[in-house]
């Protein structure tokens, strides 16, 4: 739902949040100036828990030994956050990206966008 989201909203620049590039080193606000319905700061500025399980994609196999163990780990018990904040990269941002934080961790720079159904 969030990639859809994002995708419609159109990904446009003046109406994203900052990255780490941008020196900005807190969440800031913006404002899209050219339509109201549109979906603002799907990238950057914090990332955005949903609701989906940090889990394996179909088809997924894990890699033998300890870097299957070490995958392993993390997906389990975690919820999938998108969008990158303000101490992300810009070139390690895009639209499918998917990350995880354990939920109690402040350092993530994660937040939680409220919506209802259209």
């Amino acid at each position: 739902e969030w990639e859809h989201a994002a995708g419609r909203s159109g990904g446009h620049e003046a109406d994203r949040g900052a990255f780490l590039e941008d020196r900005v080193l807190h969440p800031c606000a913006v404002r899209s100036a050219t339509d109201a319905r549109r979906l603002s700061m799907m990238q950057g500025g914090a990332w955005e828990w949903t609701r989906s399980a940090y889990s394996a994609y179909p088809g997924y196999r894990a890699y033998e030994g300890a870097l299957g163990e070490y995958n392993a780990k993390f997906m389990c018990n975690q919820f999938v956050l998108r969008g990158g904040s303000f101490a992300t990269a810009r070139d390690h941002f895009r639209w499918t990206y998917r990350n995880f934080f354990h939920a109690d961790k402040r350092w993530c720079f994660g937040t939680i966008r409220l919506a209802r159904d259209a």
